[in-house]
């Protein structure tokens, strides 16, 4: 449903009727009518601030209407949106139709004329967050910027400082290797280079030209690798496991060594553990987890029971919905001087064993309200039943932008609303001796007798 303000629609309630004349006197003011609907009580009403002022009060009970100058913008301050990308506004690398009109409403494009702060966060990688940046703000049509996206492999950036010489797998040509040189790592090999040293390492792969070329020489003798990063999707799957495999049953990460317990390999960390995701095809492609579970079953067979234990960042591991908190105190503050948290996050995912998992599982933790929408465009399937619930269930992302900023709108509604005094009780003028009467211009007790 739109929030198109040509053509205003309410399928929910509005504001209490006597802000309504504020509206007509400065066009940027906040529209609002008395609701129809309220939800719960124990519920906190939102609260909308201009992006100029750097400190915004909270609104509680009856509030006096909000009247920003003109040329101010009115934020919502109480809530906020955080979105995955594959399947919910990407698919096949074109943008969903909704998705371009959702973001036009998220930017202030709506019957209320207010903007809300949102976040990206996808558990896709395999290029720097800015190159990533540029392709989504060319396929919805707006600018976004680093400082509100976070990939798969994102949170791997604060692992810089722990490890020298780390290896890092998968995406195209040598781009996962600038971003880990971006994030600081300090010494970074790939498979490139191993193969490049000793051709026999993966029998059915051999480097073009090209890959020659940007592989770096190494006399992987004299070199330990002290962690593996899966930073994106595997384009050669046969190598790639080879070679982790090779480390992960080598002595303390060198090349070459076997050893004799399998117990001294380096840790293994992949940028998350989608095991399906939506692409172009008209059915789910494999991923990462995919990937992971293979080099762990594998690993189990060649060392004839060992266990491998992997790590996983990205959805829905709890320490990456932590790192989009952070990312997204930052941006409310950078981009809309707000330095509080949201009391709402709406989470609008299409997966439910990473999105809406992750979500439910953060919510449990997170100090305000992390709120899980399933939308039908990516990985779940109608008439399945999701293994783990959202809150709700939409069509498309424009309804899930539609359904929060309308719950959000219903919940100012509802603390707005006048009190309504009922159930009074009746006294009679005998009991009354020691009351007295009130009017609205003068106080002054009033004796009476039977």
């Amino acid at each position: 449903m739109s929030l198109a303000p040509e053509q205003p629609t309410y399928h929910r309630g509005s504001f209490a009727d006597e802000i309504e004349t504020a509206r007509t006197d400065l066009s940027r003011k906040l529209l609002v009518r008395e609701s129809s609907t309220g939800s719960s009580d124990a519920e906190t009403a939102p609260s909308l601030s201009p992006t100029a002022s750097a400190s915004s009060p909270e609104l509680d009970g009856a509030v006096s209407p909000i009247s920003p100058p003109i040329d101010e913008e009115l934020v919502a301050d109480s809530f906020a949106f955080a979105f995955d990308i594959d399947g919910v506004l990407v698919r096949g690398g074109r943008p969903i139709p909704e998705a371009v009109k959702a973001m036009k409403v998220l930017n202030g494009d709506n019957k209320y004329g207010v903007k809300v702060p949102y976040i990206f966060l996808t558990n896709g990688g395999g290029k720097t967050e800015a190159e990533r940046c540029n392709d989504l703000s060319a396929q919805l049509d707006i600018e976004i910027s680093p400082a509100q996206f976070i990939c798969g492999h994102t949170p791997m950036s604060e692992m810089a400082d722990k490890y020298n010489t780390v290896l890092v797998v998968g995406g195209e040509g040598e781009k996962c290797r600038t971003v880990a040189q971006g994030y600081g790592f300090k010494d970074v090999v790939t498979p490139g280079d191993i193969i490049k040293a000793n051709a026999a390492t993966t029998p059915f792969r051999k480097l073009t030209d090209e890959e020659f070329s940007n592989s770096k020489e190494r006399d992987f003798s004299q070199v330990t690798i002290e962690a593996i990063f899966v930073f994106a999707d595997s384009r050669d799957w046969a190598g790639d496991l080879q070679i982790i495999l090779d480390l992960a049953m080598s002595k303390g990460g060198r090349i070459g060594t076997l050893s004799e317990t399998f117990e001294e390999g380096p840790p293994i960390y992949f940028s998350h553990n989608d095991v399906v995701w939506s692409a172009a095809h008209d059915n789910v492609r494999l991923g990462m987890g995919a990937l992971r579970g293979i080099v762990e079953y594998t690993y189990k067979e060649v060392t004839k029971g060992k266990n491998l234990h992997t790590h996983a960042f990205g959805k829905p591991q709890i320490s990456t919905f932590e790192f989009a908190t952070r990312l997204l105190k930052r941006w409310r503050l950078n981009a809309h001087k707000l330095n509080a948290p949201p009391n709402t996050v709406y989470f609008v995912g299409d997966t439910p064993e990473s999105d809406i998992r992750g979500t439910n599982l953060y919510n449990e933790k997170a100090k305000n309200d992390w709120y899980s929408i399933l939308v039908r465009t990516g990985v779940y399937q109608e008439g399945t039943e999701p293994a783990y619930k959202p809150r709700v269930t939409v069509d498309t992302v424009l309804d899930a932008v539609n359904h929060g900023i309308e719950r959000e709108m219903e919940r100012r509604a509802k603390k707005t609303q006048k009190p309504r005094i009922t159930d009074m009780p009746k006294l009679s003028l005998s009991e009354a001796q020691d009351y007295a009467v009130f009017s609205p211009m003068e106080e002054c007790p009033l004796e009476l007798t039977a």
